[in-house]
């Protein structure tokens, strides 16, 4: 190394790493003395972090792992703020709700990962999506461990990346052990860099515990990337000298393992080679460490004072959502014949022409259409860049969406049947439900979930699923069951900055039609709707239910006077409307497709059983299908479901 204009980057490097390794010092006594929870060391990593982090702008984001502390330092992220989160103070990122580097900070191009590794390999293909529709020359750099790469979400998000030519640094920290499985037990390849080859992609193999080299690879590397946009894989040799988390120990690794690797430490190594090229002296070093030892004694003492959070079941509820407000209504005096799926069709074109930030994404979606046709027209009118097939990755994609709304894109997934949903539901309900109130960042995304039985398909194309999700906070969950509210409630999911999963029966795509307003309009959510009036008795329910209950009502006379209840929306949920009906009417029948057990309706039946109780003249019933899976020929799905038993429990009750 020679005194050359490229010192003061050198300096730097070793400045920040200094930095990471005497915070993480600090952080090991700290948690000894019962003052920190929890600590993932990456002392002998520093790096890998520091020196990915310092080839990106301030303007290309960055997605970390636990061992990634240099990424927090390169990217300026205040002291105060790290060390307020890892003392769970109300003022740190997540204000107390969650730990260590499982945050993210929009400001500072930073997205913290999630226990569940995987998904925030593919957020970073939807971030990197959104600069390339934009047209702007920036990389997205994601980090995994090499355990993380035997996920499929890893190798999802390699293939999407690959497939759209997206610019993801993708990152492997290749330490050694993940946790305490060792690198032979968890991949049979000599490399995994090799693994980027296999997606069509370049793959580089860097000496991790060399933050020179790393800095003028990737600087080039980087460089590239912008020019020309496409993913690379690299992947960095180096290794975990402590524990995967400080309680786990390190027993588990050969001792002279973790001495060969310790004669490797990348601070020392830079530090000796500034020394041994008179960049700086050995007085400088002690300046340097002076200093930060300072700040970082400060920064500390001083954050000690900041508060800890106050539970308030308020705040906490109001911070599971992102508010907004819905767009002013005109009043609606044109109306049209409209079937089901072209009012579906018609809400997804009327917003994206109002909103050049929807993108649509889905398998089959584009020239074909989809499966049920709902977005045909759609690639004509808006372009294969809004309108995109993706591969067969529900995980991924749903991921992408999670890194599309990071960047301020609003994404629609159209699932080709919701019973696939199973293979995207960790993204679902660990990372778009979660983020808004672990740290203020909204998820932007709609899932349209193609739904339902009757039709003959099966176990595995005909699950009304919604109970998988209705109890998961921070989801919003919409079931029209006529033309006007599928229109209506859609165009208000797209506006609603929140994560939604939107059901559309399959069974009404074309056999229900009704008027339907023309012209853009949005049905809000959380109020549900009476569709028939009267005050024998009140049957509660939703989609394509409420279809069976009307059919029931409208052909025997003996229900002229049954009061139907559209709940429209399960999450949020018209708690109020279903009251003050269930005290006028006071029997309650509510019917769903669902299996019965375990289903939404049980619980509406439990908060009209808890706050109606002496109004009532007759137990809540129920009615679900039943609690098999849904079979293939029609005399079984017939009996398997709910409205088979329709007409008799409604006379059950009616005479009760």
């Amino acid at each position: 190394m020679k005194n050359t204009g490229q010192e003061q980057i050198f300096t730097q490097l070793y400045k920040r790493m200094l930095k990471s390794r005497m915070i993480e010092e600090k952080m090991l006594t700290l948690l000894r003395q019962g003052k920190v929870s929890k600590w993932f060391s990456g002392i002998g990593q520093e790096a890998i972090s520091v020196g990915v982090t310092s080839v990106l702008t301030k303007d290309e984001f960055v997605l970390p792992m636990h061992r990634n502390l240099g990424v927090f330092l390169s990217k300026n992220v205040p002291l105060s703020k790290l060390f307020a989160q890892w003392q769970g103070k109300v003022n740190g990122f997540t204000k107390g709700r969650d730990r260590s580097f499982h945050f993210g900070s929009i400001e500072h191009k930073v997205i913290g990962m999630i226990s569940h590794l995987g998904p925030q390999m593919a957020v970073a293909t939807g971030i990197a999506l959104g600069h390339k529709l934009r047209g702007e020359p920036n990389i997205t750099a994601v980090f995994s461990g090499e355990g993380g790469t035997s996920e499929g979400d890893f190798h999802e998000a390699l293939n999407i990346a690959s497939v759209w030519k997206l610019p993801v640094l993708f990152c492997i920290e290749n330490n050694g052990y993940a946790l305490s499985t060792p690198t032979e037990t968890q991949y049979a390849c000599d490399d995994l860099a090799d693994r980027g080859y296999g997606y069509g992609m370049e793959a580089f193999i860097i000496d991790g515990n060399d933050v020179v080299e790393i800095y003028l690879k990737l600087r080039h590397i980087a460089s590239e990337m912008r020019k020309n946009p496409r993913p690379v894989l690299v992947e960095f040799k180096t290794f975990r000298v402590r524990g995967h988390e400080e309680a786990s120990g390190t027993a588990y690794v050969p001792e002279e393992l973790i001495s060969t690797w310790m004669k490797k430490d990348p601070v020392l190594k830079l530090q000796k080679a500034l020394l041994k090229s008179s960049i700086i002296d050995q007085a400088r070093v002690e300046k340097y460490r002076s200093a930060i030892k300072t700040e970082i004694d400060t920064e500390w003492k001083n954050v000690e004072s900041w508060d800890f959070p106050v539970f308030d079941a308020k705040s906490e509820l109001q911070d599971v959502y992102k508010d907004f407000e819905l767009s002013t209504q005109k009043n609606i005096e044109v109306f049209e014949d409209m079937r089901f799926i072209d009012a579906i069709k018609d809400a997804l074109f009327l917003s994206m022409a109002r909103d050049k930030s929807v993108i649509i994404m889905g398998q089959d979606i584009a020239e074909y259409g989809g499966v049920f046709k709902a977005t045909e027209g759609l690639l004509q009118q808006f372009g294969k860049e809004r309108v995109r097939n993706t591969p067969l990755c529900e995980s991924g994609i749903i991921s992408c969406a999670a890194g599309l709304s990071i960047n301020k894109f609003k994404a629609i997934v159209e699932m080709q049947f919701a019973d696939f949903v199973s293979s995207g539901f960790n993204p679902i309900v660990n990372y778009l439900a979660k983020q808004h109130y672990r740290w203020g960042a909204n998820a932007d995304v709609v899932i349209r979930m193609p739904c339902g039985g009757g039709v003959g398909a099966g176990p595995f194309h005909s699950q009304s699923n919604e109970a998988w999700f209705a109890k998961v906070p921070g989801l919003k969950i919409a079931y029209p069951s006529n033309p006007q509210d599928a229109k209506g409630l859609l165009a208000a999911a797209i506006e609603d900055p929140n994560p939604v999963l939107f059901f559309e029966h399959k069974k009404l795509y074309r056999s229900q039609t009704s008027k339907v307003p023309v012209g853009y309009y949005s049905t809000p959510f959380g109020q549900a709707n009476i569709v028939h009036s009267g005050d024998d008795m009140l049957v509660v329910s939703y989609g394509m239910a409420v279809q069976w209950v009307m059919d029931v009502v409208t052909n025997d006379t003996s229900f002229n006077n049954t009061a139907v209840l559209d709940l429209r929306t399960i999450v949020p949920l018209d708690e109020e409307t279903i009251l003050f009906w269930s005290k006028k009417c006071n029997k309650i029948l509510i019917v769903t497709e669902d299996s019965e057990s375990f289903s939404v309706v049980s619980h509406i039946s439990h908060l009209i059983t808890s706050q109606c109780f002496e109004y009532l003249e007759a137990p809540v019933e129920i009615i679900g299908s039943l609690d098999t899976p849904i079979p293939f020929h029609k005399n079984l799905e017939e009996g398997y479901m709910g409205h088979s038993r329709l007409n008799e429990k409604m006379k059950f009750l009616l005479r009760y």
